[in-house]
Formats: structure tokens, sequence, C-alpha cells
């Protein structure tokens, strides 16, 4: 499949589902979208959504900055249209195709979606300002002033951070669904993945390398725990 944003072919890749389906998805790391055929996000296993931090980890320096000019349908060609979403209370984007044939996702809208993501709370935006001054959008990548604003001028998103609670309670999930297989080390507490996911020590990297002076960020803090997460998740196999 071409990928709607850039036409460059996409890399398909086969997840686990629920009620042990396999659920084949196309990426595009170039452009760091995931194309769904209808409800495909819904059917994702735990173990697919952890398996999907680490690629899209891995892959992190294929992105090409910036964000989504008006893709296509792979499937019909008309246009797709941004669509605003709300689940469980999280507002999310996505690209939609009016004749229902799937739609198109960004990797950080992907994990907002699954509450993976979440916005600053303001004291941990108050924090972040004290020890950075400008940080990349995790959403296309443009740097965003944060002493002029807490949301990205270019796409419109919210600075925001991968939720360690969230991950630990998926991680916990996979843990019991997958016991028979010893995915998971059980020795490993769960506090482990708390630590690394930890936005404090994000400030406390971002000044020893600041030495004082306040410093820029040359990622998003959603890349920074996705980094984390991967390390750990490499531990554990």
């Amino acid at each position: 499949m071409q990928c709607p944003a850039c036409s460059q072919t996409m890399h398909a890749e086969a997840f686990d589902g629920h009620y042990g389906r396999t659920v084949a998805l196309d990426l595009c790391f170039t452009c760091a979208v995931i194309w769904f055929d209808g409800h495909e996000s819904l059917a994702l296993a735990p173990g697919a959504v952890l398996r999907m931090f680490t690629l899209i980890h891995e892959h992190q320096a294929e992105r090409q900055p910036g964000a989504l000019a008006s893709p296509a349908c792979p499937r019909c060609y008309a246009a797709l249209t941004e669509t605003h979403d709300v689940q469980r209370n999280v507002r999310f984007t996505y690209w939609n195709c009016l004749q229902r044939h799937g739609r198109l996702t960004n990797f950080v809208e992907f994990l907002r979606e699954k509450s993976f993501v979440r916005p600053l709370a303001p004291a941990e935006l108050a924090k972040l300002r004290e020890n950075v001054q400008t940080i990349h959008c995790d959403g296309c990548g443009a740097p965003i002033d944060l002493e002029h604003g807490s949301t990205c001028t270019f796409c419109g998103a919210a600075v925001s951070t991968l939720d360690a609670h969230q991950v630990d309670k998926i991680v916990h999930e996979l843990q019991a669904a997958e016991a028979e297989r010893q995915t998971i080390d059980p020795a490993l507490p769960a506090r482990l993945v708390m630590d690394r996911l930890d936005v404090d020590r994000f400030y406390s990297e971002q000044n020893a390398t600041a030495a004082g002076d306040r410093g820029s960020g040359s990622y998003g803090l959603v890349a920074l725990g996705l980094a984390s997460l991967a390390g750990f998740l490499a531990v554990r196999d």
C-alpha cells in the first residue's frame, strides 16, 4: 500500500489482536502514521500496543518533520477528512475516509487515543518552563516556545507526555494475558516503568545538559518516554 501522505510504500506489519486474531497494519515511518482499515485500532491486543511503542521508537530517526497535507484514501483515492473524536474523555484527531474505507492516524494521536499520552498538568508545565525554553512537538516535530505557550503553533498539539500510570496498567494486563509465555519477568517491579517514564528525569537531564542555562529540548516528552519504555522492554525480553 502507498502512504496517503507521501506516496511511499508503507511498511506492512502483523500484530496480535483480541481473541487470537491477527491484525495487519500499514505504517509509514517517514510520515509517522498508521493506516487502519475499519475498526482495526480497537482490535489490537495490549501486547500489540506495547510492540507498537517499540516500532515507533526504533524508526524515530526516519521521520520527516511536518504536518500532513491533504492525504488521500489509499482505497478510493478521495481526499481524507480531518476528524476530531473523543474516547474516554480523551480528544484525538485522525484523517477519515468518508466512504468508510479506513483512517490515517498520526503515531502520537494513536497513543493519545489509547490514553497513553496526556497533556502536561499545570504544575508539570511550570516545572518544565523552569528548565527548558523550547521543546519539539511530538506531533509534527516543530519547535514549541514554552515562554509563549504550551501548544504547537504549527499543528495545534498540546505539550504532552507518555502517561506512566497507563503504561504500567497495560504491562500488568500483558503479564496476566501472556503469563504462560513468560514474556515479562515477574521479578521486575512495575515501579521500574514508573521510574523510567518519570518526567522529573527529563528535567534533571536537561539541567545537566544546559549546565545551569535554560536549554532547548531536541525531542518531545513522548519521544523521551518511548525511548525509556523501549529500553525497559528490551531488558525484559
